[in-house]
């Protein structure tokens, strides 16, 4: 039974991103994301309860990849989907929306990541590329800022929707690009990702704190900030 405890951690992953998924659909974000948050933890804690136990499998790692399309490809899309048709489609932005269907984009680019990720046996410590999971939380950011209208969020995504469309693209190029980015998993003798991760950990709750759910989003460009300025490709392992 031990060594099928990640694969259960990670189909609590896709049931949370299901329940995302038909709560962002209904308009209810702040409950969307804490069972996004919940995919969040149950995806870091089967990989990390993968390496410990030594149960890591390549069926484990394709139903990873299958339960992140859904929380991390299909949710984002969702979400932007959303922001589009309110601006779009006000009157019915929980219905169909021509104008907003080009927010699915980001669920394509996620889906073909996740896909060449698996493909990609290469042995790193780091992330080739924006992961589904950091984008999805850069994301979630700005869907609940805007929602709160914060620092008038909302109303600009209202009257600027080709701002929506902008990140789309740029997401989608950033998840799929070469671009080396550092992995904040932890693993057995390495003791620079409990301090990334903690660090992480401190440095968004500094920014929920000043910023509220936009702190999300800046803790994102923080990590793609210092990703680049620290490449974890020229690392020593």
């Amino acid at each position: 039974m031990q060594k099928h405890l990640p694969d259960a951690l990670t189909l609590a992953n896709l049931f949370c991103g299901c329940c995302a998924v038909v709560l962002w659909l209904a308009n209810q974000p702040y409950a969307a994301a804490a069972f996004t948050a919940a995919s969040f933890i149950f995806d870091y804690a089967d990989g990390w309860l993968a390496r410990a136990i030594g149960a890591s499998s390549p069926m484990g790692r394709e139903l990873d990849s299958l339960a992140d399309v859904v929380s991390f490809g299909a949710v984002p899309g969702i979400v932007f989907y959303r922001l589009l048709a309110e601006a779009w489609c006000p009157a019915s932005a929980s219905l169909w929306c021509w104008p907003a269907t080009p927010a699915f984009v980001l669920t394509v680019f996620a889906a073909y990541r996740l896909a060449r990720f698996n493909l990609d046996l290469t042995p790193r410590t780091y992330f080739v590329g924006l992961s589904t999971p950091a984008c999805t939380l850069l994301v979630l950011g700005l869907a609940l800022a805007a929602h709160n209208n914060d620092f008038g969020l909302g109303m600009f995504f209202r009257h600027q929707p080709w701002a929506i469309y902008a990140l789309t693209a740029l997401l989608s190029y950033l998840m799929v690009s070469r671009v080396p980015m550092h992995g904040l998993k932890i693993r057995p003798g390495d003791p620079r990702g409990w301090w990334r991760v903690g660090a992480f950990v401190a440095v968004g709750a500094v920014l929920l704190g000043g910023l509220g759910p936009l702190g999300l989003t800046a803790v994102v460009v923080g990590y793609m900030g210092y990703s680049l300025v620290q490449n974890p490709a020229r690392e020593v392992v």
